[in-house]
């Protein structure tokens, strides 16, 4: 288990789990705002965290809102750097053509992973090792 330093302007904004099992936060809107059909927004979460050195934030879709909504994280997932210290905020995206999506203050509007991020070192070679995927890109596992 790692500690995440938080700052909130309020203690109902603290990102929780929904369940013990898990492997995601429930982020939470500080914002009441309203998202137009196929319209997006940045919507403020009211808090700011440290991320540890050697971790990345993953904030990504909240299945419920994608499938009863058509709503979902524009730029999912959104990274968040370990060095960032500003509030985290969420872009939202409604893809309903036709209805407005409204978010009240205190909605569960995204998720936060905390990932492992090590630092690479790039090697240059003339040639990759071989894999038993290859050179099998998109669509190379067949449609079911």
């Amino acid at each position: 288990m790692i500690n995440l330093p938080l700052m909130a302007q309020d203690a109902r904004l603290v990102p929780s789990y929904a369940h013990a099992s898990d492997a995601a936060m429930d982020l939470r809107s500080a914002e009441d705002v309203v998202i137009p059909p196929l319209g997006r927004t940045l919507v403020h979460c009211g808090i700011s965290i440290a991320i540890p050195d050697g971790y990345a934030g993953l904030v990504i879709p909240r299945s419920g809102l994608a499938a009863k909504h058509g709503v979902t994280v524009l730029n999912g997932p959104g990274l968040i750097d370990s060095g960032y210290r500003g509030e985290v905020c969420v872009s939202l995206v409604n893809l309903d053509k036709d209805e407005a999506f409204s978010v009240a203050a205190g909605d569960r509007i995204a998720q936060l992973m905390l990932v492992a991020a090590p630092e690479v070192n790039i090697v240059l070679v003339d040639s990759l090792e071989d894999s038993d995927r290859g050179l099998g890109g998109f669509g190379s596992s067949g449609i079911k």
